[in-house]
């Protein structure tokens, strides 16, 4: 299927870009990701091993839209909420092994 990415037509199939992903480790995920195979990657990230230019060459939605059309999953990742800060005196109980005041 022919795809627009940052002004250059590629030539690109879904069996294309699972062998291209093969072997990549998947970066962090902020913002848009899509799903190829069981793997989550950043779509920055695999704009930028299928077409070997720089990410600021293109945006995410070009790739987005590439990728959806050949049939990838694509979204956002929701972001995990932080854990409680514990209080001084539920720290200082973890670090000398006693149980916390209420």
């Amino acid at each position: 299927m022919r795809c627009v990415i940052a002004r250059f037509p590629f030539d690109l199939t879904k069996n294309g870009v699972i062998e291209s992903m093969k072997g990549v480790k998947p970066e962090p995920i902020v913002g848009e990701s899509v799903l190829i195979g069981r793997r989550r990657y950043p779509v920055k990230q695999v704009g930028s091993v299928i077409t070997r230019q720089d990410r600021r060459d293109f945006s995410a939605q070009e790739v987005v839209r590439a990728m959806t059309l050949l049939g990838f999953t694509c979204g956002t990742v929701e972001e995990a909420a932080p854990a409680p800060a514990l209080t001084a005196v539920e720290t200082a109980s973890a670090l000398l092994g006693a149980p916390a005041v209420a």
